[in-house]
């Protein structure tokens, strides 16, 4: 009888903190749609995908891992994925998903080889932690376009009788709203957030209007993607720096989050959990999910297994009858959210060791480069290229790795092809 007690509560324990995971990321449902329809794919049709990508991640993690992490589309991933593999490149969406599921094996190899050990003391942290900074000050520009405080470089003035000002106040008094949110630690706040955006864009008149119910019987619950360009090197060089940042990415979040829980070994279940997930997100319609952030959370809560990830997976599912409702979002209140998730990225800086020149000025490259092309593979080209140029320089060059050299010159040789015109 006891023992049903404690389970009971075990459970009730674990349901709380699954929720509560639920509603801290719950708010990737409009976010991510919104990242993806510039993509190519319809607003509803990127909610679907992001719906079921993560409820189906969430129910890998429970089963398979018995851990209590949320995956949900990576912040940082998804605008990779939108804005350098697809509107990059020149490849359609369908060619974008084929970039994802390729780079979902590489990073299933990652998972089931030693090859992921190889690579975590191979690549210098110092570009592992730039690259994190780079998406982060990217993410902040998308924001501030998207919420009307800059247009291409340019700031957006507020003036009398200007249309556009009103997107400009709503997304202002947003972002402060966020900021206010977020630094007093209140639960759910990127959610509460994009609801409090909503409310003032309906006042301001620049809410959106309510979608419909998704129609089952028309609804693609799952995509065909488009492997025609695999043949080419654009496409591989579109692979190349997706897989990067999804391996060291979730490396760098489980180990953190499975630390939380003194339950260091379930790490290497949760990492394949992981990249199960990142290949069925191309097959969704969506960019890769990842073992997000917002798991401290969870795992703050209560939640030590895999039933917190089971009942967010469930609630997520859930979500798809509320599509219309959501679909009202507008751009002003979810451009808040990416800036404020692009700062938390940039504290990152602070792990690279800026008084070691030969650490440093790869890594300032990547971190320039990136929001300044408008491009995260770029950006990671100029700082992978330099890393191995500045050791020399200056006589580290015993401090390189065969992996890093190589990923230098893949870089080097893509930048030379791409200026001749192949």
């Amino acid at each position: 009888m006891l023992n049903q007690h404690n389970n009971n509560l075990s459970w009730k324990k674990e349901f709380m903190a699954g929720l509560i995971g639920y509603f801290t990321t719950v708010y990737i449902v409009a976010v991510n749609s919104q990242i993806l329809e510039s993509a190519g794919l319809p607003l509803e049709s990127g909610m679907v995908a992001t719906i079921l990508a993560s409820a189906v991640g969430c129910l890998i993690m429970a089963i398979y891992a018995n851990a209590p992490m949320v995956l949900i589309p990576g912040m940082g991933v998804n605008a990779l994925f939108a804005y350098s593999i697809v509107e990059g490149t020149g490849m359609d969406f369908q060619q974008g998903l084929a970039v994802v599921i390729v780079a979902g094996l590489l990073f299933i190899v990652t998972a089931f080889t030693k090859l992921g050990d190889w690579l975590k003391v191979a690549i210098p942290d110092s570009l592992k932690h730039a690259i994190t900074v780079g998406l982060g000050l990217f993410l902040t520009l998308i924001g501030l376009e998207k919420g009307g405080l800059v247009v291409r470089g340019e700031y957006s003035l507020i003036t009398l009788g200007n249309p556009s000002s009103a997107i400009v106040i709503t997304c202002l008094l947003t972002l402060f709203v966020g900021i206010f949110l977020f630094t007093r630690n209140v639960p759910g706040n990127f959610l509460v957030t994009m609801i409090v955006g909503t409310v003032i864009a309906s006042f301001t008149g620049v809410l959106n209007e309510p979608g419909s119910m998704i129609k089952l019987e028309e609804q693609s619950w799952m995509f065909m993607p488009d492997f025609s360009a695999a043949t080419t090197f654009t496409f591989w060089m579109a692979v190349f720096p997706l897989a990067i940042v999804l391996i060291f990415e979730n490396m760098g979040l489980i180990h953190g989050q499975l630390n939380m829980l003194n339950q260091e070994g379930k790490f290497k279940r949760s990492y394949q959990a992981t990249a199960f997930a990142s290949i069925l997100s191309g097959f969704f319609g969506t960019s890769p999910t990842v073992s997000s952030a917002e798991s401290a959370a969870v795992i703050a809560s209560g939640g030590k297994t895999g039933r917190a990830a089971l009942t967010m997976g469930v609630l997520f599912i859930g979500t798809l009858l509320f599509i219309p409702w959501i679909s009202m979002v507008p751009s002003t209140a979810i451009a808040p959210i990416l800036i404020i998730v692009g700062a938390l990225m940039v504290q990152n800086i602070k792990e690279i060791p800026l008084q070691d020149l030969s650490e440093a000025m790869p890594a300032f490259l990547i971190i320039v480069m990136i929001p300044f092309t408008y491009s995260i593979a770029d950006g990671m080209a100029f700082g992978f290229i330099a890393y191995p140029i500045v050791k020399f320089a200056i006589g580290k060059h015993r401090e390189l790795s065969t992996p890093v050299v190589l990923i230098a010159m893949v870089f080097l040789v893509e930048f030379i092809m791409r200026s001749l015109g192949h």
